[in-house]
């Protein structure tokens, strides 16, 4: 063997260095045969990969075939019992348990865990990204301890155990014997979900179907709950097993929440939704919330009586009542389309009208002026766009005038005519009617005629008025049409105003004319004649269009945007935001360690910092990516952005610099959450695994532990224990599952981490949050939950827009809440900040960010 120092030598003396070339050649062969390696590896895993799936497809057959076989043997064994204690006939009971065994048959075949990729979408809902092609490795990747679904036999997603012992004769006994040569012995722990032998004597032998039949075993301190079906057991701390109670009512909390204030505006797609009040206050909406804003007190009133999405508003004559119009909301009889008129001083509602007589949802609405506002019109979305006019103080419902088909293309805006009485002039998809209402009750409609196909556009998008009573519209030429009044026929055209379609038209108090550019977002001004007056303006890029325009205080104009924003300003002196919000749906929340910040994201690919006490946004920035998750570091410096596409992205909190991304798997990231340490973090995806890292370098460097593998669906949650040792997840299947953070292993042994301290409760499925779920849930319809720095409150979103306050710990199945409804979608987050002074949740649909106080 030749030593380092003769090769330097050698080198040194000009001679031929053949070690080296014999060295590159003996390199070359070696990355050859590594290159094959990783070939043949890869190969070998793809085809293992293609194995476990098919053992889990046989597991899971063999394991339904066992459920129902141990449920006919419990129920034959159960009726017959019955029929004998009470001197019945046996024949019937075994017809009527042959029935039931029918019955259970069906709702096996329905709640059996599913594997496929397209059933993963229950609880997350995630609709803007393209699902994995990649095989799904729902396999065990550790030795399997008989659970289908985990390595895990305490695995919560797999099927209810049987409730009776089976016949010595039956197969079930058999294939539980240990003395079998099988290994098929371990199939009790298949249809079971803990390490329960023995069920009760008085847990009811009917099918389980919601938390009514929820049980509680004394001897191992195990509560079993039922979500679809499907059986979930909780283990009961050492502390509170003995002297538990299940059927104890737990008393909702002492502090309640209070709506603070609603970020958020809704300009994306809703039109003629921003005015000044003589109060001074803005009055505008968004999700289920008609906000009052005024902008130099700093001061938000809010009006709470819809129950879903508020769709139009408009302002009575006297400025001091508004109507609000509302669509078809998640219950049936509380979320019935209507109409809201309420004083904007006192917010008390004067007239709540058309319950029962909408179909959909009211998308304009305008009061009179003529006649100081004694009629309503309203224009529903149906499938006829049905128009109506109510004389709405008359009776407490109020008074029906008529009704009748307004377009069966899409309505955009209804106004009574300012001057002329009983005139209504609507607008939309190729079309503009001129409406006369006579005295007896009758709507006429003349249809606006347009000069050739030119000039007749797509969508007629906006209506006003001049000071002389003639109308106005904007279309999607980007033209500004004159009508005549009294008269169905143009008088003037103003062509090619703006680049694509003018959203609003505002006639001022001086006869002067600003039109708004939706696509364009500029602002033109026009006298009275619609001669240029030369002001004009334009909103940045980021903001979007122009929506809707509205006058001010003074010269002042108040602006909504497409991208929900609120702008005030001049044309001379320009515009700046007051109010900013999202456009998509919000999933992303998480509240700083140390301040009274909060940072939300979403799959509008905006990142933004707010400040609960100042209520901006601190700073935002576009990471061209959807957002599905985020964590502040422990110390705040730090902030991860989890994506749909898998990416996870680390910034500096302060000056958004992104310092690298990561990428794991390809869908989204549903959660991530450092240790209390700080010396970890875990990453829960929508693939199935919980990421685990090291982290060092002032949060800034990751290197990766591992993964872990034994969950059967997604991951929705996780939690850190106290000491950063261990980690509890739970996934869309409605299984919860203990990890060592340090290994990725899973720890079969529930019974082990009955006492674990956890240093948050972000789990909905753990004992100390059984009462958060509602008789008959079905897994989907809490979004999430969240405890209170303080240990005392317990915070929970759901699918029916509704934001939870319970009693913290909230472990008994009956357990009392305050409820409170702002949003207007499914609510996506709850967090509380670091002084537990306030709760933020975030909305899906809605885009909206509400800030609670808690009280």
């Amino acid at each position: 063997m030749v030593n380092s120092q003769d090769d330097v030598s050698t080198a040194s003396n000009g001679a031929p260095d053949s070690l080296s070339v014999v060295s590159k050649a003996w390199n070359d062969m070696i990355d050859n045969e590594n290159e094959t390696l990783r070939e043949r590896v890869a190969e070998l895993e793809k085809k293992v990969l293609d194995y476990g799936d098919e053992v889990v497809c046989l597991r899971s057959t063999l394991a339904d075939v066992l459920r129902r076989l141990n449920q006919l043997e419990s129920l034959r064994s159960y009726n017959q019992n019955v029929g004998i204690k009470n001197g019945g006939v046996v024949r019937s009971q075994s017809a009527q348990a042959a029935n039931n065994f029918n019955s259970l048959h069906k709702e096996a075949v329905r709640y059996r865990p599913v594997v496929d990729a397209n059933n993963r979408d229950p609880v997350r809902r995630v609709l803007s990204y393209t699902p994995s092609t990649l095989p799904q490795r729902r396999a065990v990747h550790y030795q399997s301890t008989g659970s289908l679904h985990s390595d895990s036999p305490s695995s919560s997603s797999v099927s209810p155990v049987p409730t009776s012992p089976s016949p010595s004769t039956t197969p079930t006994s058999i294939l539980k014997s240990p003395s079998t040569n099988t290994n098929l012995h371990t199939a009790k722990r298949w249809s079971s979900t803990g390490d329960f032998n023995n069920v009760p004597a008085n847990v009811n032998t009917a099918p389980p179907s919601s938390m009514r039949d929820a049980s509680y075993n004394e001897d191992d301190g195990s509560l079993r709950m039922y979500i679809r079906g499907r059986p979930v057991v909780l283990l009961a701390p050492s502390d509170v097993a003995e002297n538990y109670n299940i059927s104890k009512v737990a008393p909702p909390p002492q502090s309640k929440l209070k709506l603070d204030w609603v970020y958020g505006y809704r300009g994306k797609d809703c039109r003629s939704n921003l005015f000044l009040l003589p109060t001074g206050e803005i009055v505008y909406f968004v999700a289920a919330v008609a906000i009052l804003y005024n902008v130099e007190e700093q001061s938000q009133r809010h009006y709470l009586g819809h129950t879903d999405d508020i769709k139009c508003l408009t302002i009575h004559p006297n400025k001091m009542l508004i109507a609000t119009g509302q669509t078809a909301g998640h219950d049936a009889r509380e979320g019935r389309p209507h109409v809201r008129i309420w004083n904007s001083v006192s917010l008390v509602t004067v007239s709540v009208i058309g319950i029962g007589e909408f179909d959909r949802s009211i998308c304009c609405l305008s009061f009179s002026k003529s006649d100081g506002g004694t009629l309503l019109c309203a224009v529903d979305e149906a499938n006829d766009h049905n128009i109506s006019v109510w004389e709405w103080q008359r009776g407490d419902k109020g008074h029906k005038v008529t009704e009748t088909k307004c377009s069966v293309d899409t309505v955009i805006a209804c106004e009574f005519h300012p001057i002329d009485r009983n005139v209504i002039v609507t607008c939309g998809k190729s079309h503009i009617n001129f409406w006369t209402l006579d005295a007896g009750g009758t709507l006429y409609k003349r249809q606006g005629i347009f000069e050739g196909n030119r000039d007749r556009p797509k969508y007629v998008t906006c209506l006003a008025f001049t000071q002389t009573g003639e109308t106005l519209s904007g279309d999607s030429n980007g033209n500004v049409v004159v009508w005549q009044r009294g008269s169905n026929t143009i008088a003037k055209i103003v062509r090619n105003v703006h680049e694509g379609s003018i959203f609003t038209i505002c006639v001022s108090k001086e006869g002067s004319i600003i039109t708004g550019g939706g696509k364009d977002g500029r602002l033109f001004q026009f006298d009275s004649n619609l001669q240029p007056t030369g002001y004009e303006a334009r909103i940045a890029e980021h903001l979007g269009g122009i929506r809707t325009v509205s006058e001010g205080r003074g010269s002042q104009l108040l602006v909504g945007s497409t991208r929900n924003c609120i702008l005030i300003g001049s044309l001379s002196t320009g515009f700046s935001p007051a109010v900013l919000g999202h456009t998509d749906e919000l999933w992303a929340l998480c509240a700083h360690p140390t301040t009274a910040q909060f940072l939300t994201a979403g799959f509008d690919k905006i990142v933004q910092l707010w400040d609960s006490l100042s209520h901006t946004v601190v700073w935002s920035k576009d990471i061209a990516e959807q957002a599905q998750s985020a964590c502040f570091s422990p110390d705040g410096s730090i902030l991860i952005i989890g994506c749909v596409s898998g990416r996870w992205i680390v910034m500096d909190s302060e000056t958004r610099e992104p310092y690298f991304v990561h990428n794991d798997g390809v869908e989204p990231i549903q959660v991530i959450k450092f240790s209390p340490d700080g010396k970890c973090l875990a990453l829960g995806s929508r693939d199935n695994f919980v990421y685990v890292f090291q982290v060092s370098g002032d949060y800034r460097k990751y290197s990766r532990v591992g993964r872990c593998a034994g969950h059967s669906s997604f991951i929705t949650h996780l939690d850190w224990s106290g000491d950063s040792q261990y980690i509890r997840s739970n996934s869309g299947d409605y299984e919860i599952l203990f990890w060592n953070a340090s290994t990725c292993r899973q720890i079969p042994q529930t019974s082990q981490m009955r006492d674990v301290v956890w240093a948050s409760n972000s789990c909905v499925l753990s004992f100390p949050t059984i009462g958060i779920w509602p008789d008959d849930a079905d897994g989907t319809d809490v979004n999430a939950c969240e405890r209170s720095h303080s240990a005392r409150l317990l915070a929970t979103a759901d699918d029916f827009g509704k934001v939870k306050l319970y009693a913290y710990p909230c472990s008994q199945p009956k357990s009392l809440c305050h409820t409170y409804s702002a949003h207007s979608s499914h609510v996506t987050n709850v967090a509380f900040l670091h002084d537990d002074t306030r709760l933020i949740s975030t909305g899906g649909k809605d885009m909206s960010v509400m800030q609670w106080q808690v009280v």
